[in-house]
């Protein structure tokens, strides 16, 4: 069974490593450790049974907020975590008063963009070269409050 909560500085070693077998620009341990004390910021982490599937982030601006982080451990992939996450990021969201969640993805990452779009994001436009290693554009999705 999949636990969710608020991610915690006990959760960054097994984050950061995930992180850097996932991205080719991964976040550092620095770079976590600075989000969660920014109270504009919400992480979170799931676990099954004692080992990280995945985690993800957002950093809020008004009634606004863009999705930092979404990565799930390859083994733990097409199994619903990455939804559960989203939806939890979701809620928390809406309780702090947000109403649209921006992220950019991948132009070429079909399976993120299908689940953005499952999940109510819409395309909205390209950040060219957005990437690097190898260097791709982004796609631009918001999801707008239909809460």
């Amino acid at each position: 069974m999949l636990e969710i909560r608020a991610m915690q500085a006990e959760d960054l070693e097994a984050v950061v490593r995930t992180e850097s077998q996932i991205f080719s620009r991964p976040w550092s341990r620095k770079g976590f450790e600075d989000a969660l004390r920014q109270k504009e910021t919400i992480y979170l982490v799931a676990y099954e049974k004692e080992i990280l599937a995945g985690y993800c982030g957002l950093l809020q601006s008004f009634d606004e907020a863009d999705i930092t982080n979404v990565a799930v451990v390859e083994k733990f992939r097409k199994k619903g975590v990455a939804t559960e996450l989203l939806e939890q990021l979701f809620l928390r969201g809406y309780e702090r008063g947000i109403e649209n969640f921006t992220l950019e993805v991948r132009v070429g990452n079909a399976p993120a963009i299908h689940l953005y779009e499952k999940l109510g994001f819409e395309r909205s436009g390209i950040r060219p070269n957005f990437y690097e290693k190898p260097k791709e554009d982004a796609l631009i999705m918001w999801k707008y409050g239909n809460h």
